[in-house]
């Protein structure tokens, strides 16, 4: 869920006057920004509803085995508590497991068990970054990165993902690619990681493999780490398996995911960070981030005890939600060719899709009007940090009807707008 504060590009603590007894890194704006509060007051008010922008899955109607998750957490073992920073060998085992099964050999000893993968970056950037020093994250990508960089005392710094439409003479766009250049240009004597979400949230775009090489060589070069986010790495729209980065050994890396995507129970709190590269980095990586794991043993034993049956509902659950990611994706198509004014951006993998919409007004201007108008909520490209107007992110993992519904209200709306008296057809840069 995106935080309903103020989406800020900079976030210097906005008060000076806040009582010093408080430290300056919690010293956010917590004003709630104008669509969160329009959608509070809509739900207030008793309004109907399409929300585009669902990311919960255990509020998409998709069927559970209730009795085998229950079952799961019903371990006598759990009775007993053993202190291991690494966690439990059953949980590491099943991570292990898991990769095994994509082909990549990971060793129970190169694994860490977290609640969260939030709280595997904060092991990360505490293990890798002094106060002020600097992590690269990509743009456009998820906005929870400021403030998991921030409360740790890290400077996020962007680089661009580029959009290039090297083959419209085709018809097709080209789709999403990391801009090496300006990634180098953006490294200082203070860079310590780049963050890369794989696929990205929420453009869908997959690392390949002259990318992660070239990574690799920037990042082995610069004596910089690799922070791979794989939570939505089982999710390829054309049903193959992504490379993993977590038997990464061309640079120190670090590997974050966890079954609140994998397996759709983000209520289990159970994820991981696997830790690869050259030996002698990896072992000095690994020995830094036990003490760190050590000094909290947040996960919970019945979690860990019960992640090896909790690994076997992936299957059930990726194969509903790819279903309904493809028939979204498919009824979104259809709509679109029956119009002219918004198009979707290329799409591998994820539970998300960008619109290019006109960019006759700013994005949240757009979102306003849409939920005032049609009841249809949606998420402006800004919040993503979309370097111009005429982008909305929705979600794929929205029910059917609903999903169709509200499309069908956002492309007759935008379209109304685009070819209305007056417009200056201003579209998006295509």
């Amino acid at each position: 869920m995106l935080r309903p504060y103020k989406q800020e590009r900079s976030h210097i603590p906005y008060n000076d006057a806040t009582p010093t007894m408080f430290a300056d890194r919690t010293n956010w704006d917590r004003t709630p920004n104008r669509l969160s509060e329009a959608l509070a007051a809509h739900r207030a008010a008793g309004k109907p509803l399409l929300d585009l922008t669902v990311s919960n899955p255990t509020e998409c109607g998709f069927d559970y085995d209730g009795a085998a998750i229950l079952e799961a957490l019903n371990n006598p073992g759990a009775l007993v508590y053993e202190a291991n920073p690494k966690g439990l060998e059953a949980g590491r085992h099943a991570v292990a497991d898991y990769y095994a099964g994509r082909g990549d050999e990971v060793s129970i000893d190169d694994l860490i068990l977290t609640t969260s993968t939030s709280e595997a970056y904060s092991y990360v950037f505490r293990t890798l970054c002094n106060p002020g020093d600097e992590i690269l994250i990509p743009s456009p990508s998820y906005p929870l990165f400021d403030f998991l960089a921030e409360v740790q005392d890290v400077k996020p710094v962007r680089y661009p993902l580029d959009y290039s439409t090297r083959a419209r003479k085709a018809g097709n766009d080209h789709g999403w690619q990391i801009d090496f250049h300006a990634l180098e240009q953006a490294i200082t004597s203070r860079t310590r990681a780049v963050i890369v979400v794989h696929p990205n949230n929420p453009t869908g775009h997959f690392a390949k493999h002259p990318e992660i090489a070239k990574l690799n060589a920037i990042c082995y070069a610069r004596q910089i780490a690799i922070i791979a986010d794989e939570v939505f790495l089982d999710f390829a729209l054309d049903g193959t398996h992504a490379p993993s980065f977590a038997a990464n050994a061309s640079a120190l890396t670090f590997t974050l995911s966890g079954l609140s995507k994998i397996a759709g129970l983000p209520q289990m709190k159970a994820a991981w960070l696997a830790v690869s590269g050259p030996g002698d980095l990896k072992r000095e990586a690994l020995a830094r981030l036990e003490v760190v794991a050590d000094t909290y043993l947040s996960v919970n034993a019945p979690v860990q005890l019960a992640m090896p049956r909790l690994f076997e509902q992936r299957q059930s659950f990726q194969q509903q939600l790819l279903s309904r990611v493809s028939e979204n994706l498919a009824e979104l198509d259809r709509q679109l060719a029956g119009q002219k004014a918004c198009s979707r951006l290329v799409l591998e993998g994820g539970w998300y899709t960008v619109l290019r919409v006109p960019a006759i007004r700013s994005d949240e201007e757009l979102a306003l009007e849409l939920l005032a108008a049609k009841s249809v909520y949606v998420h402006p490209g800004h919040f993503y940090d979309f370097p111009s107007d005429g982008f909305l992110v929705v979600s794929l993992i929205t029910k059917a009807s609903d999903f169709s519904a509200g499309i069908s209200k956002l492309l007759n709306f935008a379209s109304g707008e685009a070819f209305s008296p007056g417009s200056k057809r201003e579209l998006s840069p295509s």
